[in-house]
């Protein structure tokens, strides 16, 4: 789990001209909340920002006004079109506190011969862990699965400290068989066209 750090300044200003006024100066809004504390409206730096949300469930230290705080990122809103930060929203976290997050679900290997799919019932998966140890994602082997087989929640290995905040008999992961499209037997046979 990687940490980074971010300078982040209160803001004081609110509503669209103010949120366009810091989007122009290349920073992003955003609000800090958590432990039944009053929200606190910031002002982050867009690029930095951007380059840490690249990784999934980054831990953020802000440097507050010379205060030092924990956060995660709980939601991210990017303009549709150019994909520019627009707004985000931290959960404040303290060292050795548990969080629950969602962890990405990655494959390795290959499916049985034979035009098998594999469909992600969950692309992510619901975790409890340490704020300051989140786990990026979890790898999961498919090697060898054919059709009908899947693998459940309490299947797939998490580091430790990391517990499932899923029912263990969750389909994550469902190997199909592939379905060929077979032409419809006596089709335009035995229509009549009637004649006017």
């Amino acid at each position: 789990m990687s940490e980074v750090k971010l300078a982040a300044e209160t803001r004081t200003e609110f509503g669209k001209g103010a949120a366009r006024r810091i989007r122009r100066d290349s920073k992003v809004p955003g609000v800090l909340y958590g432990h039944g504390e009053a929200p606190l409206h910031l002002t982050l730096p867009g690029h930095d920002l951007l380059l840490a949300l690249r990784t999934p469930n980054v831990l953020l230290s802000l440097d507050i006004d010379g205060k030092n705080e924990l956060a995660i990122p709980k939601s991210v809103q990017r303009d549709p079109i150019k994909g520019f930060l627009e707004h985000v929203d931290l959960l404040l976290v303290k060292r050795g506190e548990k969080v629950n997050v969602e962890i990405y679900v990655h494959t390795e290997g290959e499916l049985a011969p034979g035009g098998n799919l594999l469909e992600h019932v969950l692309n992510a998966l619901p975790v409890e862990a340490e704020a300051t140890h989140i786990p990026e994602s979890v790898t999961v082997s498919v090697e060898g699965l054919t059709a009908g087989d899947s693998i459940l929640a309490k299947d797939i290995p998490l580091p430790s400290g990391t517990k499932l905040d899923v029912e263990g008999d969750t389909v994550v992961l469902q190997v199909l068989a592939a379905q060929a499209e077979e032409a419809v037997e006596g089709e335009g046979e035995g229509e009549e066209v009637a004649e006017a």
